[in-house]
């Protein structure tokens, strides 16, 4: 089955993280992505050796640049090269989309912005994934993930028992523009079905961390206050909260009524005089008395590994609760397989890996998350001879020039 854009064009000029992303998940939709690279070095993400500390290489894979180009063909072109710069515009007149990620300004000086790029096709769909947005007084200045995060709040938003600012790893300000860039593009093409009009479309790093965080960020915007870093020991409810098992594992409620489910709760996990006790009869009060309660619960969990837990609760009642995975689990839990949220797939040159699947699920047009990031320059010539009409000596003459 085919993929809901097959038959739309992207072409990718994109680095590092953030806009490759975006243009993948498009072509895990079923769109044709071709990637522009720089011609010697292409994509400085191919060059990653280690992330957080370790290798991000193993059996010569790198791990960062697959993950985040998957499906593209890489046309690698010197673009300070008048001829380069032709061979974007004959794409650009054959694209749906073009996407980059570059500085602001960048584009344009390289004859690449967007009003370039509409003079060779008045429908194209131009989007930018910046750090602070088009607009305001830093819309020029440079940002990495880690500043995507640093200005967005959220590194004051995680972590307990500090003021101190945490960092997440995973880069999830690139991936959080990633997807709201997806989420842009996808838009322009729906309007553009309606319109015949191609437009700009930006998301930021800054922006895209703002809609992560909605709820904190209104509850400061209408409330004047912002959450707290709680911790769990002191949580209000405590059956929304997160417990160690025998085993050393975790377990996770969130059970949003509390009053709904105590006393069965109680009930089924030993301790029914605690729905009775003055302290935690009721919401309110138990919120007043949850450090007392959390360390009575606490003990309670102590005493069987998780999987009895587990058992216990299906069988004592409709309770709302889960396991708390690590990123190691993720594999092989059993919802990720049922639902293919990670594939595997057989790389032609390193063999069987796995991969993220699809996060959404079509059911008519589903598209493949399964597929590897080309070699840079893989399909400069398949790309210039096939779909612009290139002659070999063509492609001899701009070899030569290092142009290609």
């Amino acid at each position: 089955m085919k993929g809901p854009l097959e038959g739309i064009r992207i072409i990718d000029w994109t680095i590092w993280q953030q806009g490759p992303v975006a243009t993948q998940m498009l072509a895990d939709l079923g769109a044709e992505v071709i990637k522009i690279e720089e011609r010697e070095r292409g994509d400085p993400g191919r060059g990653i050796v280690a992330v957080s500390g370790g290798s991000a290489s193993k059996g010569g894979l790198n791990f960062y640049f697959e993950a985040n180009n998957k499906h593209k063909q890489s046309v690698a072109l010197d673009l300070k090269r008048p001829q380069a710069r032709e061979i974007v515009y004959k794409l650009a007149a054959r694209a749906d989309v073009f996407v980059q990620n570059f500085r602001k300004g960048v584009a344009a000086r390289l004859g690449l912005g967007y009003a370039d790029l509409k003079k060779h096709n008045a429908k194209i769909i131009y989007a930018s994934a910046s750090g602070y947005g088009p607009l305001g007084p830093d819309s020029g200045e440079p940002s990495f993930d880690y500043l995507g995060q640093a200005r967005s709040g959220i590194m004051n938003a995680v972590g307990v028992d500090s003021t101190v600012p945490t960092y997440i790893f995973g880069g999830i300000a690139d991936q959080m523009g990633a997807v709201m860039l997806a989420y842009g593009v996808l838009a322009a093409l729906y309007a553009r079905e309606r319109t015949g009009e191609g437009q700009e479309v930006d998301a930021s790093h800054l922006g895209s961390m703002l809609a992560l965080q909605g709820l904190n960020v209104v509850a400061r915007t209408i409330t004047g206050k912002e959450f707290g870093r709680n911790t769990r020991e002191v949580a209000f409810n405590p059956l929304w909260n997160h417990y160690r098992c025998k085993d050393g594992k975790w377990l996770s409620l969130a059970m949003l009524q509390p009053d709904r489910y105590f006393k069965a709760f109680c009930a089924t996990i030993g301790k029914p005089e605690l729905a009775t006790d003055e302290r935690f009869a009721e919401m309110r009060t138990r919120g007043k008395n949850a450090r007392e309660l959390i360390a009575i619960l606490d003990q309670v969990f102590e005493n069987q590994t998780r999987a009895e837990w587990l058992r216990i609760l299906k069988q004592g009642g409709d309770f709302i609760y889960c396991v708390v995975n690590s990123v190691t689990d993720l594999p092989d839990d059993p919802q990720v397989k049922a639902n293919e949220y990670i594939v595997s797939y057989e790389h032609p040159s390193h063999g069987p890996m796995q991969l993220l699947g699809m996060p959404v699920k079509l059911s008519a047009t589903p598209g493949e998350p399964r597929g590897h990031a080309p070699e840079l320059g893989e399909h400069t010539e398949s790309v210039l001879t096939t779909m612009l009409g290139y002659s070999w000596d063509d492609i001899a003459r701009l070899r030569e020039a290092n142009v290609i």
